[in-house]
């Protein structure tokens, strides 16, 4: 259980990482603009625009993990298969961040499946 706790403690940290490289790109966009952040950032192009629609995702992403990982915890549903499936979709999450960041499209694709597929796959193992 507490692989699934470290790994949901991860991916709830991996949005505010993310963050790093959208407030990067925003800052070579004229700098920071901290009272308008939104605004500046409908402005971002090209690296800036992944890094931000990667920032985005990540909290997207939660929508279904965390939920997955509370259910698996509250049923007890802790076993060897559903900590490798949240192990593998952490992994798979940061190489999604790493792929959207570098513009290298089908990869990201894929990696984004397999997160989304471990998290829907801890769900179906929770059901009795």
């Amino acid at each position: 259980m507490t692989i699934l706790i470290a790994c949901l403690f991860i991916a709830l940290l991996l949005p505010f990482i993310a963050k790093g490289p959208v407030a990067y790109a925003m800052a070579k966009l004229g700098g920071y603009n901290n009272n308008h952040p939104r605004e500046q950032q409908s402005q971002l192009t090209g690296f800036g625009a992944r890094a931000l629609a990667a920032h985005q995702n990540a909290f997207e992403s939660l929508i279904i993990f965390a939920p997955a990982v509370l259910l698996a915890i509250s049923t007890f549903n802790t076993g060897y298969v559903i900590t490798t499936l949240a192990i593998t979709h952490v992994v798979a999450r940061i190489a999604y961040n790493i792929l959207y960041l570098l513009n290298i499209g089908l990869l990201r694709s894929i990696v984004w499946a397999i997160a989304t597929g471990c998290s829907f796959a801890i769900v179906y193992l929770c059901i009795p």
